[in-house]
């Protein structure tokens, strides 16, 4: 099989529907991921059936947990290499993405994929989520957050619930050691003014680990005093 029917094949396996342009892009970024990855550590998951397992796919199993269909705008958070935010923006054209990384040189990366791919409605901006969650055009202005970023929960949290407007929602996506993060996350969900409603663990193939998806409700507004200055959040977690 080639890559497009490995796609479309572990996507309807997942209740997925792609398209021939949808596959055409998925196809078109993983080859822009390959070839960007010998110059610059994008991803240490580079064979072809991984990638496909473990960020195309990955990324799109936030519909296990949320209508994608009542979203309207998304903000990925510590996007790296685009994941989860460009597959989502791919399965889901009509909504509103913005990507947040740290790194200048992988949001120039993004924005290559962006213009290559013929997304619209999508951004990739430079900046640490610490400061840019003090920006009036982004704070308490997104439907749904997601990040894959690697850090403890109640960290993530203080990150990510900023960016979320009341009623909207932060997911999480997780290994299973996520699961043991959440007990200690109660603390910070009271001051976020958020709390869990959804923790969904499953597998995502036969030979890989387990997942958890950590859905978080964003009940009331966040005190200004949150994100509290870079370096803060993971040194000292809520």
């Amino acid at each position: 099989m080639n890559f497009t029917q490995k796609l479309q094949k572990k996507a309807e396996e997942n209740n997925f529907v792609l398209n021939s342009k949808q596959l055409q892009q998925f196809e078109l970024f993983y080859k822009m991921l390959i070839e960007k990855n010998k110059v610059m550590n994008l991803t240490s998951i580079t064979e072809e059936d991984e990638v496909i397992d473990k960020h195309f796919i990955d990324s799109l199993t936030c519909a296990r947990v949320m209508d994608m269909s009542q979203i309207h705008s998304v903000i990925d958070i510590g996007t790296g290499a685009g994941f989860p935010g460009i597959p989502l923006k791919i399965a889901y054209p009509e909504i509103e993405f913005v990507l947040l990384d740290s790194l200048n040189k992988r949001v120039k990366f993004l924005n290559e994929v962006i213009e290559a791919l013929g997304l619209s409605g999508i951004r990739a901006v430079h900046g640490r989520a610490e400061d840019l969650a003090r920006d009036r055009e982004l704070r308490a202005s997104f439907d749904l957050c997601v990040s894959r970023a690697v850090a403890n929960l109640s960290t993530l949290s203080e990150y990510c619930i900023p960016f979320v407007r009341v009623n909207g929602f932060f997911v999480s996506y997780k290994s299973k050691k996520g699961i043991e993060e959440i007990e200690a996350s109660a603390h910070c969900m009271k001051m976020l003014g958020s709390k869990i409603v959804q923790v969904d663990e499953f597998q995502l193939s036969d030979h890989d680990s387990d997942r958890v998806l950590i859905k978080i409700k964003k009940c009331s507004g966040t005190s200004k005093q949150y994100p509290r200055k870079a370096g803060i959040p993971s040194k000292n977690p809520l």
